[in-house]
């Protein structure tokens, strides 16, 4: 017992401790210096499975946070009564007005004329009817609009897709994507997203449903004629209002277009009228038997220079921040992907961009030292005009600020006179010496046909106006301008009895076409002002970040600061919606169509309607129901009232005439055309 009591060290007296006491002390630091190098071990492997855990596990665990945080808060959404949203609201703000169709239908209002909605550009629904094998699993899914999910799964096969033929601007082999049909195709662009969703329900409060509102889906990617070569989309809006007038007593139909959809309409009514097979052979009074009220929304009649940088440079203001903020990860992103040359090379086959390219030349927008518009980007005073009076908007003035060079190269270029500006001229340039190697491209663009001899010529002419621009982007871009040269006209008609008008190119051009014969008809341009909108950009020459860059690049230094006010990150800014500028929207009902003009000869009554933006005072109110931004004017509950009363029989003198915050009747009286 004495010796297992001295082998686990439990000694009874001090007399055993004393006589195996080194013993002892050399077991207890054998022990200690086990310990220690098992702790050692220990923290080395959790060092170790710190040094694996990678960026991408962080990532991982950051979306999984969000995606939980997100379906949680679905969750509590969906399991909350439908009124405690409202009640949190009002709690917060006070009681909330009635929506338009409530208000009007109080007021004993009800439905009466048939509703047409044309959308436009992007907001409509694409599906997929037939693909290669890459997109196996999506027949008749959602391409656009939606989730966007797929473009998320397979963004490559969706790029290919989404295309169109580059030679044709038609469908490529083995591909058809088609518009969706019914009032979904553009209630929502995505989840939550509302476009037509909100307008629809007012609408059905007063009396409207499906029978009474149609919505005149189309492929938006096509040119205006070849949607009725592919899909005879233009035939069946002409029979759908046919139909819609036929079962509602004779009541005329009002039509609302938005964005590129009121250059399609405008389209559509000279296709109606014109001799088969280019039109529809409906005759000069189809639209005075059928249409009581065009109500535009956000129409870019002139065109606008968002489609310039967007087909030069395949961005705007947002993207050349997001440039600015991440170098090179748009060029060449995380995945290997070359995301702006693959957006580039897709929407270069989309001829419909062509079709909101500036119009009417330096005549409308202006020249190297002059411009109708200038620098009104603060905020007015309250106030609207009567008919055909100027606006109230206390407008500033800039030094340096010339919307006329619609493209720059060099704040010093954009600010400089004319007469400064030493131009080489780009269009005889020889084109040569590819940018890049062909092998290491993830996509091709136009400009590796360009060479580094063209991008400097381009780069040396320093300055471009709104007539220039045409020849700039066939220099840069000749397939696309062959293929919108043959679908769109963007000049000045001088005899519009010339009978080479009669072509469908020149049908949504407002300055190259007479507005149907139909007197009782009323057309309203009703838009957003109060919100910097791009007019003018300065560039730069890009330092390749890949071996496939594109060479050219909104300049984000150049700031115009306390003497330049609208220029902001290379962008030089004017009122209007965010997309539109107000001179865009605005001229041709402020004067072009005022009255009995070569452009509108039988007097149809125009209405200029403007709805200052006001933003929304707090995050519950979503996106505003006084915005006049050019998507979420949708919901604007004067806008809507507007509409609302128009459908239900009422007049443009009911509504008040005119309605103007902006300087649009003297910009207007500034443009020098004959009318």
């Amino acid at each position: 017992m004495s010796f297992l009591r001295q082998r686990k060290g439990k000694f009874p007296n001090p007399e055993h401790q004393n006589g195996d006491g080194d013993d002892d002390e050399t077991t207890k630091k054998e022990r200690e210096s086990r310990e220690r190098k098992q702790r050692e071990q220990e923290e080395e492997t959790r060092r170790r499975i710190r040094k694996r855990w990678s960026c991408v596990d962080g990532c991982c665990w950051f979306i999984g946070c969000i995606c939980s945080t997100w379906w949680f808060l679905l969750f509590l959404y969906n399991a909350m009564p439908a009124s405690f949203p409202q009640y949190v609201t009002e709690a917060i703000t006070g009681p909330l007005p009635d929506p338009p169709g409530v208000k009007l239908r109080k007021e004993g209002l009800v439905a009466k004329h048939p509703v047409v909605f044309v959308p436009g550009i992007v907001t409509g629904g694409l599906e997929l009817w037939e693909g290669h094998q890459c997109a196996d699993g999506l027949f008749r899914k959602r391409l656009w609009g939606g989730t966007f999910g797929e473009l998320y799964k397979r963004p490559l096969c969706w790029v290919e897709h989404m295309s169109l033929d580059n030679e044709t601007g038609m469908d490529r082999s083995g591909i058809r994507v088609r518009p969706v049909s019914g009032l979904v195709a553009a209630d929502y662009f995505a989840p939550g997203y509302f476009v037509w969703a909100v307008l629809i329900a007012n609408l059905a409060r007063i009396g409207y449903e499906e029978k009474t509102m149609y919505m005149a889906a189309y492929d938006w990617r096509l040119s205006f004629q070849n949607t009725e070569v592919r899909d005879q989309t233009l035939s069946r809006i002409k029979s759908n209002i046919e139909l819609m007038v036929a079962t509602n007593d004779g009541k005329k139909v009002v039509v609302i277009p938005h964005s590129m959809g009121v250059l399609y309409f405008l389209h559509f009514m000279k296709w109606v009228e014109a001799p088969a097979p280019m039109g529809g052979g409906g005759g000069s009074d189809w639209c005075a038997k059928h249409i009581k009220a065009v109500m535009n929304i956000g129409g870019p009649f002139l065109g606008v220079p968002k489609a310039v940088s967007g087909l030069f440079s395949i961005e705007g203001k947002d993207i050349a921040v997001a440039r600015a903020f991440a170098p090179g990860v748009l060029d060449k992103d995380v995945f290997g992907l070359q995301t702006l040359q693959h957006m580039m090379r897709m929407t270069r086959t989309w001829d419909s961009t062509m079709s909101m390219m500036p119009k009417g030349g330096d005549t409308i927008w202006g020249g190297l030292d002059w411009s109708p518009d200038n620098c009104s980007t603060k905020k007015k005073n309250n106030g609207t005009s009567a008919s055909g009076q100027k606006g109230t908007r206390n407008n500033g003035s800039a030094k340096g600020v010339n919307y006329g060079k619609m493209v720059s190269f060099g704040k010093d270029v954009a600010a400089l006179h004319s007469s400064e500006i030493e131009r080489i001229d780009f269009r005889g340039a020889v084109k040569g010496n590819s940018l890049a190697n062909t092998s290491n491209c993830d996509v091709w663009t136009e400009y590796h046909e360009m060479g580094v001899g063209g991008v400097k010529a381009v780069a040396d002419y320093k300055a471009y106006t709104a007539g220039e621009i045409l020849d700039l982007l066939q220099f840069v871009a000749p397939k696309l301008m062959a293929r919108g040269g043959a679908h769109f006209s963007y000049g000045i008609a001088d005899n519009l009895d010339d009978p080479k008008y009669q072509h469908y190119k020149y049908w949504s051009n407002p300055l190259e076409t007479k507005l149907p014969n139909a007197p009782d008809m009323e057309i309203y341009s009703m838009y957003g002002v109060g919100i910097p909108t791009e007019r003018a950009y300065v560039y730069k020459l890009t330092t390749p970040a890949t071996e496939c860059y594109i060479p050219f690049q909104i300049d984000t230094s150049a700031e115009g600061g306390s003497e330049d006010t609208c220029l902001k990150g290379g962008v030089i800014l004017a009122d209007g919606d965010e997309t539109v500028p107000v001179l865009s929207s605005g001229f041709m009902c402020a004067k072009a169509w005022r009255g009995k003009t070569r452009f509108n000869p039988s007097g149809i009554r125009t209405y200029v309607r403007e709805y200052d933006h006001a933003p929304p005072a707090t995050l519950l109110e979503g996106r505003g129901t006084q915005s006049g931004a050019h998507v979420d004017i949708m919901g604007n509950f004067a806008l809507i009232e507007d509409v609302i009363r128009v459908a239900a029989g009422a007049t443009g003198e009911e509504l008040g005439g005119d309605q103007v915050y902006s300087d649009i009747f003297e910009w207007s009286e500034r443009i020098d055309l004959q009318f």
